[in-house]
């Protein structure tokens, strides 16, 4: 392998990776991995350092920025261009490529499986927090409970300046399911760069809330980035292909904070019915016997609950709530 993919892998972190310069190279013809390395810098400046036409520099800035390579910086006057800084956004930025081939799509499911969760354990080792949290279900909680702005998904959506809709990178390279692939929740400047780029649509308020209600009858989970200001995406995941969801549930790899609610069962309530126990995706809720019921009723497992509210969504005699379990400064600032 030609060492300027080697060198890349470095760039996002993943020296020594068997997958990650073979995806490069995919990607991402060797002038333009030597205009990468290059970065960051603007187009002018770029051209000088390479000793290139302008012209030729701005069509490949261009053309690396179309298939996630390449990220702008419209603070600066021209703008100034910088690679991926994580495996997360070169995952996820590329794959999201409208024209990426199923041979990519395939080598990043490949990497998923037998390299991601090398990865995240030693992501969890190094990092004092989850790089990503849960969010609830947009449902009432506990009335005495306290939901900050952060972690209400309508408020989050009423009060975004741009929505839009991408599709689910996870999905899109592991095909386990059948649940909706267009499905994750671009806010504010991640609205504006999956429109600017061309992997999203925009949405209305309306159309959002609608998104998020429908994947939340599917049972998906709602995540985003692991700190207070929920500026650029929320997830909607299934354990069968999120990538983070995955290797937590899997290998116990401490990638997702749980949200600061937990399910909580009113026994009086419950019919036994079993859906909750069905819905759960971290097999956090099982059955007890009940003196004088044949069925007996749902439990919640403490160790085991994210406070995702799943099982809250379709619980038919509204047995579920969430309820406030940690502080308001659970969530991190940044």
């Amino acid at each position: 392998m030609e060492a300027q993919y080697q060198e890349l892998a470095k760039h996002v972190g993943l020296e020594g990776s068997e997958r990650i310069p073979r995806l490069f190279k995919m990607l991402a013809s060797l002038d333009e991995a030597e205009l990468l390395l290059a970065m960051p810098g603007d187009v002018p400046g770029l051209a000088e350092k390479l000793n290139r036409p302008q012209q030729e520099i701005a069509e490949s800035v261009q053309a690396l920025y179309h298939r996630g390579l390449a990220f702008p910086n419209h603070k600066t006057d021209p703008p100034t261009y910088r690679m991926p800084r994580t495996p997360i956004q070169f995952h996820d930025a590329t794959i999201l490529w409208p024209e990426a081939p199923r041979e990519l799509l395939d080598l990043w499911h490949e990497w998923d499986q037998v390299e991601w969760p090398d990865v995240t354990r030693f992501m969890a080792e190094l990092m004092p927090r989850s790089p990503m949290r849960v969010l609830p279900v947009g449902v009432t909680v506990q009335a005495d409970s306290h939901i900050l702005a952060q972690e209400d998904v309508n408020e989050v959506i009423k009060n975004a300046k741009r929505l839009a809709v991408t599709k689910c990178p996870c999905r899109m390279t592991s095909k386990n399911c059948d649940h909706t692939v267009e499905a994750c929740l671009q806010v504010n400047r991640g609205a504006d760069y999956a429109i600017n780029r061309g992997t999203g649509r925009e949405l209305t308020q309306e159309e959002a809330l609608d998104l998020l209600r429908q994947t939340e009858k599917e049972g998906l989970v709602h995540c985003t980035v692991n700190h207070k200001s929920i500026d650029s995406v929320i997830c909607n995941c299934c354990p069968c292909c999120c990538s983070f969801l995955e290797v937590a549930i899997k290998y116990g790899n401490n990638v997702v904070e749980p949200s600061r609610f937990q399910a909580r069962v009113d026994e009086d309530l419950c019919s036994g019915c079993e859906i909750c126990l069905e819905r759960c995706p971290f097999g956090a809720i099982e059955m007890k016997s009940q003196d004088g019921r044949e069925d007996g009723v749902s439990a919640i497992l403490a160790d085991k609950c994210l406070g995702c509210g799943v099982c809250r969504v379709t619980c038919p005699e509204e047995a579920i709530s969430l309820v406030e379990i940690r502080d308001p400064d659970y969530v991190p600032e940044k």
